[in-house]
């Protein structure tokens, strides 16, 4: 149980390989929340971990081992999200940039093109937030989320529940 078949740098080097790995492999996918996920992405996520077990344990099943690459991964990911925070570069090559897919109307295919977002996907999100019509939607922004953020030409008019003021 407490015996390491590899040592324990050995350990976090193959967590630092494969958490950068993944990172680069799903950055390429493009953008999707996990609620956006279809039961394939999902399937495939729940395969691909337990594709790189191995590659990160070099079969060591030891206690002490699992233990060294989960504290490697949770670590990097500590180091990473602050390293993102602290450099607009770097959060521009990790996570991307929120991207216009609609302006004054007018799709943008290439922008759906490299987010792999589908018509369905786009037309579904668009009815969600109140446009049935890509005419409709001034403009329209893939968040680096995955999420989309749309604004029509005319602006609903909203009462303020607490002053009772329409703006």
């Amino acid at each position: 149980m407490f015996d390491m078949s590899v040592s324990w740098w050995e350990l976090v080097v193959r967590g630092l390989v494969v958490y950068f790995f993944l990172i680069l492999l799903l950055r390429l996918t493009g953008k999707r929340q996990i609620g956006q996920l279809s039961p394939f992405d999902l399937v495939l996520l729940l395969i691909l971990s337990d594709a790189v077990q191995n590659s990160m344990n070099a079969g060591d099943d030891s206690l002490i081992g699992g233990l060294i690459s989960a504290t490697t991964l949770i670590v990097i990911n500590y180091l990473v999200g602050l390293a993102t925070f602290k450099s607009k570069k770097l959060e521009a090559i990790i996570e991307g940039r929120p991207q216009v897919i609609i302006h004054e109307g007018k799709l943008f295919e290439d922008v759906m093109n490299d987010a792999k977002l589908t018509r369905q996907e786009l037309d579904s999100t668009l009815r969600q937030a109140g446009y049935f019509d890509i005419k409709e939607v001034k403009l329209a922004i893939l968040e680096n989320n995955g999420s989309l953020t749309a604004q029509g030409y005319e602006q609903k008019i909203k009462k303020d529940p607490i002053k009772g003021l329409f703006y």
